[in-house]
């Protein structure tokens, strides 16, 4: 099931009969420690709720058969494996669903460089930017779409890879073929990488003030607008569902400043991919840039 941040949407599960004493459990599988967390059971005249997921979800019921799963206002921690079970002594039968969200991936390292974040603090940075780590399937659908880092990367499962299409000699040599790298399962405490980040629609607008304003002003003139100034995934959301292009470099809540580009040309960085460029992190006392605000 495909579907956006901030949607609704419903994961069918039918019964093909209703046997005595019946019951039906939703649960969604955790990637980062395979477990599964109930949602919902119901004998089909009472249910119960449980979990993080519990205002959000309730069963359609829109005949006697339907046990399906809906789910409003979709969060990017619902992306992933849902499974429907029907509980009936030994004849337990079960379906498993995928829920997609459409999103964008964005590579992330904190503004004293490269290789600084353990798995905890790769996972806290992308929260703090509006994503959340990306996973394994989403780096891969990234990577045949296009995104093309030579930095390894956390991702949701505690696994670390980059993803590479053009082969070349700092990112493994010429002689490997273009896929997406892995360094495998490394030490969530111990091991240092930058973060692979996902995000999705927004729940609003982000747009630019012109200025030559510090970090602290480009703040205050979002405030001043009734917004906020914009956080790298919204930045990166905007560009990717809104089409959001423009020439300026702008700070962003991270104290980085960065553009977004749909349509590449010569005197946007010249380079000839649409993308969110990046001018890393210059003094937050430079008054050079004007601001992104959401």
């Amino acid at each position: 099931v495909h579907t956006q941040r901030g949607a609704t949407a419903t994961l069918p599960c039918v019964l093909r009969a209703l046997p005595r004493n019946y019951r039906v459990k939703w649960s969604k599988v955790e990637p980062a420690n395979y477990r599964e967390n109930i949602i919902i059971i119901t004998n089909g005249l009472y249910h119960k709720n449980y979990g993080p997921l519990s205002p959000r979800v309730r069963l359609r019921h829109s005949h006697r058969y339907d046990a399906s799963l809906t789910i409003t206002d979709v969060a990017l921690e619902d992306e992933g494996r849902y499974r429907c079970q029907l509980v009936n002594g030994l004849d337990d039968e079960s379906v498993s669903l995928t829920l997609h969200l459409e999103g964008i991936v964005f590579p992330y390292q904190p503004s004293n460089g490269r290789y600084k974040f353990n798995y905890h603090e790769a996972k806290r940075a992308c929260e703090q930017q509006d994503s959340r780590l990306a996973t394994y399937q989403q780096l891969y659908k990234a990577w045949t779409e296009g995104l093309d880092w030579c930095n390894a990367g956390w991702v949701l499962d505690g696994t670390v890879h980059y993803p590479i299409i053009n082969s070349r000699e700092p990112c493994g040599g010429r002689l490997l073929l273009p896929g997406v790298r892995t360094y495998g399962a490394r030490d969530k405490q111990k091991d240092r990488y930058d973060a692979f980040c996902f995000t999705s629609a927004l729940q609003g607008e982000v747009y630019f003030i012109r200025g030559h304003l510090n970090f602290k002003e480009a703040g205050q003139a979002c405030r001043n607008h009734g917004a906020a100034i914009a956080k790298v995934g919204q930045l990166y959301s905007a560009w990717k569902f809104s089409q959001l292009d423009r020439c300026d470099g702008g700070w962003l809540a991270d104290g980085s400043v960065r553009y977004p580009i749909t349509n590449p040309r010569e005197r946007c960085g010249g380079l000839p991919d649409p993308g969110v460029r990046s001018f890393g992190f210059p003094s937050k006392e430079m008054r050079t840039y004007g601001t992104y605000c959401f």
